[in-house]
């Protein structure tokens, strides 16, 4: 489980909920308010008419009143006008008489005795005149009414708006609160992800040396960069690593000690059973190549123990093809004992490294014998350099067994042997290979044959010319 995954999905969840929450609690206030809005300005817009029908009761007789309201509160249109007060074009009308909401707006006037004096709305009125609010339909729309007497004159006077015009614009009003929130919803998500990536940047930078560092290179922690509330665990972190060194340095010390007392009766041993085969060779001949091989054992221990410290890792400049070629030399009393040839490849030329000689043809005789001791006789083994990129890749190709690719990776651990019926080694030729190749920067690497055909390629890469800190030689 990522924690930083959890948070984010947590901290994003809670924000668009409180989000979604906010948004639909402003709209439907928003819309309320606008309703209520909508309500006061009818209301005011009936008492305005209210004082308009109060002046004209008073200056104007019964038979004019009906034409000076008509003309007051009526969109004033020719005969030849054709408007499509539906359209969503221009909202202001032709010849600027008007605006095209105000037929979407109503007035009626009634006498005292309930003679319509103006009626623009045409609505049902067989329930009769209520003062207050209600409904009521017409022309195929719904419309909100505010109806009231006049004390005074005892006229009725109604004023109406279509609901349809109050939704759309009580709506346009609400989103116009709302759209601020929605827009700034995914900005407001984008800087949560982004703080709990900063924040979560000091555990990373903690990872970091955590996991490149290598078994003979522990070392702690800095617990100043980390957050107070994993110091705690960075501080139990580095001792666990301090405990884990000191085990560490205490195995490498005890095969290095181990093998350095056991070369001396090794040596004493092999002389006695020398001494005896001249009488008997064929009853100690096996025990002799027993005693070799714990010889060689023993040798193995003692060079991977100094690889593993680095002790007197100088390196130089040196020309990796002559380390090759020496390399190949040196095993080849190996190969005829098998009449194998072996082959090389040198693509290179001359090929500077920065390296320690000794240790890299230490890495190539293993490999090469390791390939001898696997392969049939009457083979061919293969080496090939050539430059890779930024340095130069070594490969040894045999024409032995080859390693399944599920148990290439095992097969480089140390005294791992893959088949005990082959060979006489310790499982710490390829350990040892590795961990040279990775003392000088590089890699090494198992596959099979490109052609297809049984056997093992071994290919080590090295830098060309990293950093050196003595003088060419």
């Amino acid at each position: 489980m990522s924690l930083t995954r959890t948070l984010t999905l947590l901290v994003t969840s809670t924000v668009l909920l409180i989000a979604l929450i906010a948004a639909t609690w402003s709209y439907v206030e928003s819309n309320h308010e606008l309703e209520e809005l909508f309500d006061a300005e009818l209301a005011q817009s009936t008492r305005i008419v209210q004082g308009l029908v109060r002046h004209l009761a008073d200056t104007q007789s019964m038979e004019q009143l009906p034409k000076t309201l008509s003309e007051t509160l009526e969109l004033p249109l020719a005969d030849g006008d054709n408007i499509d007060f539906e359209a969503d074009n221009n909202e202001i009308l032709p010849r600027g008489i008007g605006h095209k909401y105000e037929k979407k707006l109503a007035f009626e006037v009634w006498t005292p005795d309930r003679i319509p004096l103006l009626d623009t709305l045409k609505a049902d009125d067989s329930e009769g005149l209520t003062p207050g609010y209600s409904w009521a339909e017409s022309k195929g729309y719904r419309w909100r009414i505010f109806t009231l007497q006049d004390p005074t004159t005892d006229f009725w006077i109604r004023t109406a708006q279509r609901e349809d015009i109050r939704q759309e614009l009580s709506q346009e009003l609400a989103l116009g609160n709302v759209l601020p929130l929605l827009l700034a919803l995914p900005l407001l998500v984008a800087a949560a992800i982004a703080a709990i990536q900063f924040s979560f940047r000091p555990l990373r930078r903690l990872e970091k040396p955590v996991r490149n560092m290598a078994p003979e290179r522990i070392h702690p922690l800095d617990d100043r960069q980390a957050p107070k509330e994993v110091a705690g665990l960075v501080q139990a972190v580095n001792g666990l690593l301090k405990r884990l060194n000191q085990a560490l340095e205490r195995e490498r010390r005890f095969s290095a000690d181990a093998a350095h007392e056991l070369r001396t009766p090794l040596a004493v041993l092999r002389l006695n059973l020398e001494k005896a085969c001249a009488s008997n060779p064929a009853q100690f001949q096996d025990l002799i190549q027993s005693v070799d091989r714990m010889v060689h054992l023993v040798e193995q221990m003692l060079l991977l123990s100094r690889v593993d410290a680095a002790t007197d890792f100088a390196p130089h400049y040196h020309d990796l093809s002559a380390i090759v070629e020496q390399s190949i030399a040196d095993v080849a009393p190996l190969a005829l004992k098998k009449d194998i040839e072996p082959i090389l490849e040198d693509e290179a030329g001359r090929a500077l490294v920065c390296c320690h000689s000794a240790l890299i043809n230490t890495l190539m005789r293993s490999l090469l014998a390791n390939a001898i001791q696997y392969s049939p006789e009457h083979t061919v083994i293969t080496t090939r350099l050539a430059p890779s990129g930024d340095g130069y890749h070594v490969t040894v190709c045999d024409q032995g067994p080859g390693i399944p690719p599920g148990e290439r990776e095992r097969a480089l651990s140390r005294f791992v042997r893959l088949d005990q019926r082959v060979g006489g080694g310790a499982g710490l030729g390829l350990a040892i290979a590795r961990r040279i190749a990775e003392l000088h920067g590089g890699q090494l690497t198992l596959s099979g044959q490109a052609s297809g055909q049984p056997g093992l390629c071994v290919s080590v890469w090295l830098p060309a010319r990293p950093s050196c800190v003595n003088s060419r030689s």
